[in-house]
């Protein structure tokens, strides 16, 4: 355990994605236990910490700005850290463009937060302190204190793994968190006890890639041996969820577990990335399209009410009019249920940087627009398939009469909403029939004559 700090007060700032809201919650945990108290506003804390995403040039700049916005309000007794992806990658370069920060702590030892907050009150000098392991490090529930778990509401995301070993030319994720590195099987399991007795009702797995899973520990389809565990030995969850696939790595028995067992939800997110083989052989990703027309055969010939997110980018190096037709033509072909679009974004000290050939900003905005409106256009339609029929839906919030949802079609945050014509009780799963369809949400009345809540994953028709 953490050493106790004298008292005091904190404030995090989390920026990026889901694994970033896991890291700063762990953080929070180990601070906690050493003696301090979390507050809301920065002008309260004595120690800022922002941490920091680097994964695309937008997330850099808002990381910039946030540690800039609190150096220009530092007060002389506080201490501003700046922590995460940015952290980790340009360090040094961090403190140049930002006066004022105190201390750097990077992603692979971010369980060092408590040492380096004791080092910087004892510090004699005014120079920042750096702490920056190469080494890619991650704990388990009982190691540190800390928990790797976000609660928000009555989901939780639990990181089951950290870093990643794909060759993938366009991203800088292994040089900021390193290889691929699994957390003990025991460890999840012991952490996901605790969330089925805080009466969690939806467990999203989280990682760089879920599907890599076990590989370091030498479990082969260990992804689909943690969940018949978790499926086992938390029956009290009713929704299981599964983030950031990795293609060529959905296997057989993955489908299978997903398919029978019953809280795992038929929902997955596998970024593809592009639909052209050549674009995809100049990305150093998996290249072979017809593995992924048989793979997600397989899926929907098992889970025939199968939710399908991807993600793709558009105006990678060297993308000609051609690869972007057999994009759209593959969208058209797949009919996703859910696409996220980006165009692509430089990354320095990548393989893709150096590529020649690199696609107009313009070009680059006119590939995402027009990608964007024909998948609006696939969503509606199965959106539309939806309407009268009856699903389950996890009740988050009432807004004014309006209940706001999600089914298990629907990952937080990135996904679309079921609105509801009145107030079912907020963090519960209940049945509604679907009344409207838009291209990302949908309407719904919930009945009480459609009785107790039905399986997560099945759909009746009325």
């Amino acid at each position: 355990m953490s050493r106790k700090l004298r008292s005091g007060n904190y404030y995090i700032l989390s920026l990026g994605c889901s694994k970033n809201t896991v890291d700063s919650e762990s953080m929070a945990q180990l601070l906690n236990g050493a003696g301090l108290q979390g507050v809301d506003e920065a002008r309260r804390a004595e120690v800022l910490i922002v941490n920091t995403c680097g994964f695309i040039n937008a997330a850099k700049e808002e990381s910039l700005n946030a540690l800039r916005e609190l150096a220009a309000h530092k007060k002389r007794d506080q201490l501003l850290i700046a922590a995460g992806c940015m952290s980790q990658r340009y360090g040094g370069e961090l403190v140049q463009k930002v006066p004022g920060i105190d201390g750097v702590i990077g992603t692979r030892r971010w369980m060092d937060i408590v040492d380096l907050v004791q080092r910087l009150r004892a510090r004699k000098h005014p120079e920042p302190l750096y702490h920056l392991p190469t080494e890619a490090v991650t704990v388990g529930a009982d190691e540190h204190g800390a928990r790797r778990v976000s609660i928000q509401g009555v989901s939780a995301y639990v990181k089951i793994a950290d870093g990643c070993r794909r060759p993938c030319a366009f991203c800088a994720i292994p040089l900021i968190k390193g290889t691929a590195v699994s957390r003990p099987v025991e460890s999840i399991v012991a952490e996901a006890r605790l969330l089925e007795e805080a009466g969690v009702q939806e467990m999203i797995l989280i990682a760089q890639d879920t599907t890599d899973y076990g590989h370091d520990l030498g479990m082969k389809d260990g992804l689909a041996h943690l969940l018949d565990r978790l499926t086992s030995e938390v029956p009290g969850i009713p929704w299981i969820r599964i983030m950031y696939a990795y293609p060529g790595y959905v296997t057989d028995r993955l489908i299978e577990t997903m398919a029978t067992r019953p809280q795992i939800l038929h929902y997955l997110d596998m970024p593809l990335q592009h639909g052209s083989r050549s674009t995809l052989l100049r990305m150093r990703r998996p290249a072979n399209i017809e593995w992924c027309y048989r793979t997600i055969e397989k899926m929907r010939a098992a889970m025939p009410d199968l939710a399908l997110r991807t993600t793709f980018i558009v105006g990678y190096p060297g993308e000609t009019d051609q690869e972007f037709e057999e994009l759209l033509a593959f969208v058209r072909a797949m009919q996703f249920d859910r696409v996220g679009t980006f165009t692509y974004s430089f990354e320095e000290h990548t393989p893709s940087a150096e590529q020649p050939n690199h696609v107009p900003e313009d070009v680059k905005n006119a590939r995402r627009d027009a990608l964007m409106e024909l998948q609006q256009s696939i969503s509606l339609a199965r959106n539309q398939a939806l309407v009268g029929k009856t699903l389950n839906v996890l009740v988050e919030g009432h807004d004014n009469g309006l209940t706001i949802a999600r089914s298990y079609r629907d990952a937080p945050e990135i996904d679309g909403y079921v609105l509801i014509d009145g107030e079912p009780p907020i963090g519960e799963i209940v049945p509604v029939r679907v009344t409207g369809a838009m291209s990302y949400d949908l309407t719904a009345t919930a009945d009480i004559s459609l009785g107790l809540p039905i399986s997560a994953n099945t759909i009746r028709s009325m």
